[in-house]
Formats: structure tokens, sequence, C-alpha cells
């Protein structure tokens, strides 16, 4: 299953690294120890928390609220998160209370401690209406049940002698998300919210979670921009059992466009690596690297394959069985994707195996 959106760790699929190139900068060489801040601009105060596999770190943003302080995104439900932010609370926040709580969106290191950190300061939390009702889902094993899952991916070619490990995985939402909220305010698209005597525009994205909040404040000329965009890294892109008519990937890509019309200079700070400027430079290499992958998926179905036959040429690394889910979700997103756009066509035998086979050899995105 799809770790990301279906209740596991928050981690980015394997072999999706792409380094930052030519016009990606940072102005910081390292980040702040837990417990630690440093502030990129006036009022906006970076703080890095611990997670518990190989992505090892979460960026969390402080915005100073006149007498207190505005919280986005909490960190993965561990004992080492909270006594980083009990640190935070004695020293960097000089006891001053949080006043709200903004989730960008439902993954656990980005969900997880936001009902601790609400009923410690009494503060609201603000999300999304379709993350907060997909953390719910999760948190209650809806989209967690594994036997969909395992079928779903043997119907795509996988080995049967991953379904054990799936199995064993069980409900790994509340591992990192140890309880919700009693409620959540909503927020939506292109809302402007008040934040530390600012205005802050919210940034749906979707593709990796249903409606990834961003945002985005002219006066700072600052972008918190979740995990919609990474400098370098690109998130998970998944397909998953109960959306497998849908294209994440098409939506993923689409949701570049509101973030085009923002000044060249303005300043990404993301959930994961060092904050960057070099905003449109990187949607540039994020598309490329969709396009390369794409073009792999195409050059390897001159004859009919599966999704899980197309791993070792998506991933070129060794998974373990954790891994591999990961990737049948991105091969299948790719797959997808061609598929919509007329470049792949479905073959199901007996045997109840898709497989795919190329069409044309035309450009894999338009």
């Amino acid at each position: 299953m799809d770790a990301k959106t279906d209740g596991g760790v928050e981690e980015t699929a394997p072999g999706a690294e792409d380094a930052a190139g030519a016009g990606v900068t940072y102005p910081y060489s390292t980040a702040p120890a837990p417990g630690e801040t440093i502030e990129l601009a006036p009022g906006v105060h970076w703080h890095r928390t611990p997670l518990p596999f190989k992505l090892n770190h979460i960026n969390l943003w402080l915005i100073e609220d006149g007498d207190g302080w505005i919280v986005v995104d909490c960190g993965f439900g561990l004992d080492d998160t909270k006594e980083a932010w009990r640190r935070i609370f004695a020293e960097p926040m000089e006891g001053r209370p949080i006043t709200r709580i903004i989730v960008t969106h439902y993954h656990p290191d980005h969900m997880g401690l936001a009902a601790w950190l609400a009923a410690i300061s009494g503060a609201e939390v603000m999300m999304t209406e379709i993350e907060w009702q997909t953390a719910q889902d999760a948190f209650d094993g809806v989209t967690n049940d594994v036997t969909p899952w395992t079928a779903f991916y043997r119907s795509h070619g996988l080995d049967p002698s991953y379904d054990e490990t799936i199995r064993l995985r069980g409900n790994t939402y509340r591992r990192g998300v140890p309880e919700l909220p009693a409620a959540t305010v909503p927020m939506k698209d292109a809302d402007e919210i008040a934040l530390g005597g600012h205005d802050w525009r919210v940034i749906v994205g979707r593709g990796h979670a249903p409606e990834h909040a961003a945002l985005y404040c002219q006066d700072l000329n600052v972008l918190i921009s979740g995990d919609q965009i990474l400098p370098r890294i690109t998130p998970n892109i998944s397909l998953r059992y109960f959306d497998a008519d849908a294209d994440p990937l098409g939506l993923y890509l689409a949701s570049f466009a509101p973030f085009r019309p923002l000044p060249a200079d303005v300043f990404v700070l993301p959930s994961h690596n060092l904050p960057f400027y070099g905003l449109g430079p990187r949607i540039d290499q994020i598309l490329r690297h969709h396009d390369d992958r794409l073009k792999t998926v195409l050059d390897n179905c001159d004859t009919p394959v599966t999704a899980a036959d197309l791993i070792p040429h998506l991933f070129k690394r060794k998974l373990d069985a954790h891994g591999v889910s990961f990737a049948m979700g991105e091969c299948l997103a790719h797959i997808r994707h061609l598929e919509l756009k007329g470049r792949l066509r479905r073959l199901t035998n007996d045997d109840g195996i898709h497989r795919f086979v190329r069409i044309d050899r035309g450009p894999a995105r338009s």
C-alpha cells in the first residue's frame, strides 16, 4: 500500500531523488537542531524534528502571532518529537502560547502531534476538509484494510510473497498519529488567512495528497510549500486501489500552475531538505523528472508488461518489501497517466493480471 497516502510513514518514493541543479540555491547550509529555531523571515521561524525512517527529518514552522505563536505542521507522533517541542516551548517560544495550529496535509509527519499540541494549548487546528476526512479514514483503518491492497497489487503482477509483509504492517497511520484532534476548522484554496499580522494565501495542490495546502505570504515573499514542492526529492505519487480510475500524476503535474505566477525570488520553505530560492527552476526540474520516468515506462512497454515488471526500470537500487509497495504505487501512477493519454493499452488475460503495451511514440506528457 502507498505508505504516504494510506497510513504509513512519511517517506518519499524510493529512487525519486532528484538533485537540485541550476537555478536552485540554498541560503542556509545547515538546519536547526531539535529544540532550536532559525528565524528565516520577520516572524517566521524554522524548527526541525526527527522521523523514524530513512527520510529522517521534517521541517516545521513557527509564526509569531502577537503574544503567541502559530504552528504550521506538527511532527510525527514520537516521544522524541514531543521532547523537541517542549524545548521549543521553554526557550525559543519563551513560554508564549500556541494560538493556532495549521496542518498542510494529513500524512503522519505533518498531522502526528496535532491533537497533542491542541490539547496542551487549547489552540484550534486548521486544515482543508478533504485532508481532515482522509485523516479520519486512515485513523479508523478505512483505507488500511490490507486485503484489497494485496489483491490490487497482485492484479498488477506483484508476487504473492509480498502479501504477508503488507498484512503485517496493519494500520501504520496510528503509529505516527496516535490521536486525532476533536475537530478542525476548514480552510480552502485561495483563502486569505491572517497569520502573524500578514495575509497568507492558501494554494491547494493534489496528487501527493488529496487537498494539500501550501501557504504564500506576499508581504514577506515566503512560500511554505509543504511536500508539494521539495528541493532535492520528489513526493510519492501513487495510484490507490480505492481510486484506481484517477490520475494522481496528472493532478500533481497540473498543481504547479498556481505556483508559476509567484515571484522568481520567493523564498521557499519545504517540509524536507533545506529552504531554497529558485521555485521556477525547481518546478522545471520536477517536470523533467516525471517526463523521464514516463519515457522509461514507454520504452519498456514494447511488449505487454505489468507494473511489477517495471519496478527495476524505474527504481535502480535494491528495495525492501516496504519500498516495493511505494514503487508499485509510483509505477501504477505513471502507467495510469499514460493510459489516460492514449499512450498505453491495457490487456487483461484470463489470469486476471493487467498488462500494458505501448500504442505510439509521441511525447509522454502533454
